[in-house]
């Protein structure tokens, strides 16, 4: 039969051994290999001598569910080996009890092959805050947690209303290998409960002869599919055998002849090491055998020897020359002494020599494609007692020797004592001796406990004897004596007994005494002493020398005598003194000592002030003794310290306390000093001295009592008055009694208050300080620069400050002093708000230097001084007028209108003016006032009269200046002249008229052209701003007659009256000239030399119709004129220039284009078109192009674009918009904008709007 399973070892223990522990010395291990087995079985026992079968014993198989077998059962212990210690062997393993969970558990069951079962098991949840963990396992180890599938399925469920966990397990499809023991676990937190069932899997009648006998018999493996099967380990162990010898049988033909039920018995009668593997090669052999090509015949199907025997395995080769090889559990033989191989004609023989335990395995042999196997079983035969042991009995103390000899050399046997098994490791008190046959347990110091019934177990038999250890008779040659020793002092213990050799044990008061540095026991012969270096209080007691196996015991008293004495040393205290934080409870716990224990006493002394008369203080002490009762101050005494309780400490308890102690022995005395600390007392308000724009200065008294320890420092806090929110301004503790707060806003009163710290505590506040409100000094004026000088005046100017501050500007204090000398002339006793003084009464040609200081309510700002001194002196400047730029072109006001004109000069002294109109003297209507620098010319109401040619001269002694205005005063122009009919045609009307007389004194920009019809006579405008003298009037309406009137138009405005045409213009058909109409007056010319303009500003045709006069029969051919083209694309006459706008004023930009068509015209910004914003008004006026900015903010500031498109092409200019200004002073200030810069934006804002203003006056 073919091998083509793993290879399996077989653990074999002998029998004799089962009910001794294992790991002992005559535990055997054996391993074999098979191919199709994959574990471990240990052999039974060989069969007794006479032949009949082993009587078995009664141990139970170890059972997965018994709680015993976690409780470290040694006769199922498999995995100790030879080297472990015995005293771990003895120990018992302890776990905890196990606790209930299961309300129902599963129950065995069977079913046939193929069959389903299921297997339940509850557990109530009412006491469980989580679902408990469950194992479901098949036989000892392996979880099935791992082999669910299509034939095991676990299922799990919760019944909420009973609540109860409902566990199952269901088998599906069960074949035969499912059967065997099962076990459920269920563990909670500490909880642990288990219960094993078994399963039967029934054959089907008709199917027996299709069980696979190897998958039924196969042993237990973890992690296996066919785990949890039958396992006979258990009952192939533990047997006891007579020393017989067994005839030799042929078991494997027994067992061919015997019925299926019969084959455990006879493997074990014959001690068969592999049942399992036996009945599979015995079903193999029961099959037919095919015929071989290569084998005559076959190897058998298995072979048996003794141990130390010879085997031959002999095949027979149908063909001789086939090359043949042997193999062992897989692996080639080759020849050696131990394998011999012959050759006898077609025979192959392997002979093996001496097999030995390792040789029983496997066996192969192929001879080309065919193979062949056997299996060899070594038969070991027992181990027989040839001498048995013999009783002993003996004393104490002498050696003991138990010998035995066995019928071979160097067999494993095992010594028992009262059936354990004798402990022999490196620590145990047996030793083990064999020499060939004989083996020996030797112990050499015996003692009574070793009394029993010793036994050595071989394979073959058991011999015992009984060893009796006897005490020897004891004699006190010597008793102990009491002894009463001072503490401290050596104490020493003596006694004399016979036997010397035996030892002895010491007890105190019933505890075992043993040696150490300070205890030193000692036995030499007969004497036996305790002897203690120092005594101690402890070491009092009863004494008691218990010699080792005897009954009799040597007692005596020691009696320790101490005198009291009080340890203060236990305090860790400095000068004895003790702190407690007031409030707190004090237990003050003091060792003392003493024997007998002491009478104690605890008393305070106060000392008191007594007044005599002569007024002289005397101190007298007065001691109060505190009584162990239930007052808040009480004393208590223990057996070895006393007590001092302080409930809730106050300061009063201050003070020194005396411990008096007394007993026999003596008295003895000390004191203890007892400092209740507190928190300190709030100290004293603050003051605050000096304040600043964001600091003041602040100090404060330490306060009156600092609660017992130094105070460590101070926390300072500070709120604004108007608050309730203090803030902390120091984490870091204050040492000092002065503070600087810094950070506060100016302007705003605040308080502050200060915290004492020592090291128990802060204090409470203090009462706050009295509000405060930090003001800052300005800083120093700004620009001081010298305005004006004379024989005895100085002017200076400066800027106001850069910084002003919550206290405002109260003005500005003036100082002087003389070159080379220290002392400041205060120049104005009262402040001065402007920023403009003169200093008079200075002496001429003197030298002084100049400073100014900013005062408001924080006091003075640093001072401002000019650079270097000053020369009172008046000095001589030549005049300079300075024009201002709108005044350099000429400038145009309407009549009626107020003509204000401020030139600017300069000069020293005073120059003289002078104003004349073209070198005349100028009018008395003209208003001159003159300054010392600037002369105003004023006309409330200007006339034509006063246009002309303006000279102004500025004169200082020799030196002059002038200057040159052109003042041009314009009005409404008069009306145009001649304004007559030229030609009519068709339904169109040539114009021709003269300027007007009268300009206006301004330049004529345009016309505007009216018509009326001769029977309404309302005037309707054809055309406005017109430059020219002549136009065209079209498209008017046949039938009709017109008179045509004209307006003038300047700078100002339209004439106030119109010249209209005297003649009318009849509009006619085509081709009919009525009879009542001058021709003459028609045909004054022959064609008209005017553009053509219509009503509805569109371009008439040119003229092409011929006329004839009905009457005469004549006919006139007009001739056909072309239009001039007039079309041009955009093109920009006036671009846009870069504009500085205030905000909150309207700003506009103007340009001007030129263009026919007229274009159209698009405004952007930051090249995005302005469409449908309300803040934008864009205007266009014969080609004048204007956006109009309502009250522009810095933020419509950017680059403005005018594009103007028509069919012809188109054209763009740019120009750069800036903001500035748009807030006030005050809303700057809110918005804590330093001074200096608001003084910057708003001269700034200034200077910008002056600007416009000129513009606007220059235009």
């Amino acid at each position: 039969m073919g091998f083509t399973g793993k290879p399996k070892y077989n653990l074999f223990l002998p029998s004799t051994c089962a009910a001794s522990r294992p790991g002992g010395p005559t535990d055997k291990h054996r391993f074999y290999k098979d191919d199709d087995v994959t574990a471990s079985t240990p052999s039974p026992p060989p069969p007794a001598e006479d032949g009949s079968p082993p009587k078995k014993l009664s141990i139970d198989l170890p059972n997965d569910s018994d709680p015993e077998s976690t409780r470290g059962r040694k006769d199922s212990v498999w995995s100790l080996g030879d080297g472990q210690p015995p005293e771990e062997i003895d120990k018992q393993i302890e776990t905890p009890p196990l606790s209930t969970l299961l309300i129902e558990k599963p129950q065995s069951g069977s079913i046939n092959v193929g069959g389903d079962i299921t297997f339940v098991a509850k557990v109530e949840a009412k006491d469980l805050l989580r679902k408990p963990t469950i194992k479901w396992f098949k036989g000892k180890w392996m979880d099935l947690a791992s082999k669910t599938g299509k034939h095991l399925q676990l299922k799990e469920s919760f019944d909420r209303f009973s609540k109860v966990h409902t566990f199952e397990m269901h088998i599906i499809k069960a074949k035969e290998n499912y059967a065997g023991n099962y076990r459920c676990e269920v563990t909670y937190k500490d909880k642990f409960d288990s219960c094993s069932f078994d399963l039967e899997v029934k054959e089907v009648a008709d199917s027996s002869q299709s069980i696979d006998i190897r998958s039924a018999f196969k042993r237990s493996s973890e992690g296996q599919d066919d785990a949890g099967e039958l396992d006979f380990s258990g009952l192939l162990k533990h047997r006891e055998h007579k020393q017989e010898e067994v005839p030799e049988v042929d078991v494997w033909e027994i067992l061919k002849n015997a019925r299926p039920d019969e084959y455990e018995k006879i493997a074990f009668m014959y001690g068969i090491t592999d049942l399992r593997g036996l009945l599979r090669r015995l079903k193999k052999t029961k099959k037919e055998e095919k015929k071989s090509e290569a084998f005559a015949k076959r190897l058998e199907p298995a072979y048996q020897v003794d141990k130390g025997g010879k085997i031959r395995l002999v095949v027979d080769l149908a063909d001789p020359t086939v090359e043949l090889k042997w193999y062992k559990n897989g692996q080639e033989i080759r020849p050696t002494p131990k394998y011999i191989f012959e050759h006898k004609g077609t025979q192959r023989i392997m002979v093996i020599n001496n097999c030995q335990i390792s040789d029983d395995a496997a066996y192969s042999v192929s001879a080309g494609d065919e193979k062949c196997t056997t299996e060899l079983f070594v038969k070991e035969l027992p181990v027989n007692i040839v001498k048995k042991l013999e009783p002993v009995k003996t004393t104490v103390n002498e050696r003991i020797e138990l010998e035995c000899e066995v019928s071979e050399e160097g067999a494993k046997v095992k010594w028992m004592k009262n059936g354990v098994e004798v402990p022999t490791g490196v620590r145990s008190r047996y030793r083990v001796k064999s020499e060939g046959t004989k083996h020996w347990l030797i112990i050499d110091d015996a003692t009574k406990d070793d009394t029993g019934t010793y036994s050595l177990m071989a394979t073959g038999g058991t011999t015992e004897a009984h060893v009796q250890v006897d005490l020897k008779p004891l004699k006190i040659l010597m008793d102990l004596q009491s002894v009463t020793v001072l503490l401290g002092k050596p104490l020493k213990l003596n006694c004399e007994i016979y036997p010397g050799n035996v030892p002895g044990r010491w007890y105190k008061n019933g505890q075992l005494v043993q040696p150490n540095e300070r205890i030193s026991i000692l036995h030499r012969a007969k004497n036996h002493n305790l002897d203690i270096e120092s005594s101690t209080i402890h070491d009092a007691g009863d004494y008691t020398f218990v010699p080792e196996g005897y009954t009799q015991t040597l007692s005596a008293k020691v009696h320790i005598i101490d005198p009291p004495r009080v340890h203060l040393e236990a305090l860790n205290a400095q000068d004895n003194t003790v702190t407690i934080v007031a409030g707190n409870k004090l237990r003050l716990e003091i060792p003392i000592s003493g024997e007998p224990a002491p009478r104690v006493v605890w008393m305070k002394g106060e000392r008191k002030k007594r007044k005599k008369r002569k007024k002289k203080k005397k101190l007298s002490n007065s001691n109060r003794v505190i009584l162990d009762s239930g007052n808040r101050v009480r004393a208590e005494t223990f057996a070895d310290h006393t007590c001092l309780t302080i409930d809730v400490a106050e300061r009063e308890d201050t003070g020194n306390y005396k411990i008096v102690l007394q007993n026999e022995a003596g008295e003895d005395s000390a004191t203890v000093k007892i400092k209740v600390v507190d928190i300190p007392d709030a100290p004293g308000a603050p003051l605050v001295p000096d304040v600043g724009g964001d600091w003041c200065t602040m100090t404060w008294d330490p306060p009156r009592y600092d609660g017992g320890s130094p105070i460590l420092g101070y926390f300072i806090e500070r709120k604004k008055k108007q608050s309730s929110r203090w803030m902390r301004l120091n984490f870091d503790l204050c040492k000092e009694t002065t503070f600087e707060p810094k950070k506060m806003i100016e302007g705003v009163p605040y308080e502050v208050r200060i915290f004492a710290v020592n090291a128990i505590g802060v204090s409470k506040p203090s009462e706050p300080s009295k509000p405060f409100i930090p003001l800052a000094v300005t800083s120093e004026p700004t620009m001081l620069v010298v305005d004006d000088v004379t024989d005895t005046t100085v002017t200076i100017k400066w800027r106001p400050p850069d910084t002003i501050g919550a206290a405002g500007l109260d003005g500005y204090q003036i100082e002087y002093c003389f070159e080379g000398t220290d002392e400041w002339i205060l120049a104005n006793k009262e402040l001065t708000e402007k920023t403009r003084y003169t200093i008079t009464g200075l002496p001429v040609e003197a030298k002084i230097l100049v400073r100014v200081k900013a005062i408001n309510a924080a006091g003075a700002s640093l001072p401002r001084t000019i650079q270097h001194s000053i020369l009172v002196k008046e000095v001589i400047e030549p005049p300079k007028i300075r024009i201002p730029r709108h005044l350099k072109q000429t400038y145009i006001r309407k009549v009626g209108e107020v003509v204000n004109l401020v030139v600017p000069f300069v000069g020293k002294p005073r120059p003289k003016v002078t104003w004349l109109k073209e070198g005349q003297p100028i009018d008395q209507t003209i208003n001159i006032r003159n300054s010392e620098c600037d002369s105003i010319m004023f006309i409330r109401k200007a006339e034509r009269k006063h246009s002309g040619k303006y000279e102004l001269s500025v004169q200082v002694e020799n030196h002059v200046d002038t200057a040159h205005l052109d003042i041009q005063i314009v009005d409404l122009p008069g009306p145009p002249q001649a304004v007559k009919i030229d030609e009519v045609w068709g339904n169109n009307v040539a114009l021709d008229w003269n300027p007007p007389k009268d300009s206006g004194n301004a330049p004529i920009i345009g016309y505007t052209i009216q018509k009326a019809d001769k029977k309404t006579m309302e005037w309707y405008t054809c055309i406005e701003h017109y430059h020219r003298t002549c136009i065209t009037i079209s498209d008017l309406v046949v039938g009709n007659e017109y008179f045509f009137r004209i307006y003038s138009e300047n700078m100002v405005g339209l004439s106030e009256s119109a010249t209209a045409t005297k003649d009318s213009a009849l509009i006619v058909k085509e081709g009919i000239f009525p009879h009542d109409t001058a021709l003459g007056s028609y045909h004054a010319k022959s064609h008209s030399p005017f553009p053509s303009h219509s009503s509805s500003s569109s371009s008439s045709s040119s003229r092409s119709s011929s006329h004839s006069h009905s009457q005469s029969g004549l006919q006139l051919k007009i001739p056909e004129y072309n239009d001039r083209d007039f079309t041009e694309p955009p093109t920009f006459t006036q671009p846009l220039i870069n504009t500085f706008a205030v905000a909150g004023y309207n700003a506009t930009l103007n340009c001007s284009v030129r263009a026919n068509p007229r274009p159209k015209v698009i405004w952007m910004k930051n090249k995005i078109i302005i469409i449908d914003d309300p803040r934008y008004r864009m205007f266009s006026n014969q080609g004048v192009c204007t956006l109009e900015i309502r009250k522009p903010s810095p933020f419509d500031g950017g680059v403005y674009t005018c594009k103007a498109v028509n069919d012809l092409g188109e054209a763009q200019v740019d120009c750069k918009l800036e903001v500035k200004g748009g807030f006030t002073f005050f809303e700057l200030m809110k918005r804590g904008v330093p001074l200096h810069l608001i003084d910057k934006y708003m001269n700034e804002s200034k200077t910008a709007e002056k600007s416009e203003s000129e513009k606007k006056e220059s235009n």
